[in-house]
């Protein structure tokens, strides 16, 4: 669905960049954008509770008012079909190459004192 939210007083860049990361934090929006004639209003698509949205950024800004609920555009759609049709390219990783583990090795020692036990 598509969500339209006027925002007073989003008059600078950093008013604008916290209304973004309150939309954005939200859990099932896709994308998020700022637009209308004063870029005052913040347009979000994804599946989440518009009300909700809403009172978050009151809670920032004090005036937020929803304008519209609606579903997504078709254009929209369309073009994020296509941009998941593009194919993947596998990671061309160097093999990986382990070293052998390292071989015990036994050194006897000479004694140099005879010894007065016999076992």
């Amino acid at each position: 669905q598509k969500i339209v939210i006027k925002v007073q007083l989003m008059n600078t860049s950093k008013s604008r960049s916290n209304a973004m990361k309150i939309a954005v934090g939200m859990l099932g929006v896709e994308s998020a954008a700022i637009g209308g004639v004063n870029n005052d209003q913040i347009e979000v698509i994804g599946d989440m509770d518009p009300v909700r949205l809403t009172n978050l950024l009151r809670k920032r800004f004090c005036r937020a008012e929803l304008l519209s609920v609606g579903p997504v555009p078709v254009e929209k759609k369309e073009q994020k079909k296509e941009k998941k049709e593009d194919p993947v390219v596998p990671c061309s990783c160097p093999p990986y190459y382990a070293y052998p583990p390292p071989i015990p090795m036994c050194v006897a020692c000479p004694c140099e004192e005879p010894s007065h036990c016999s076992i």
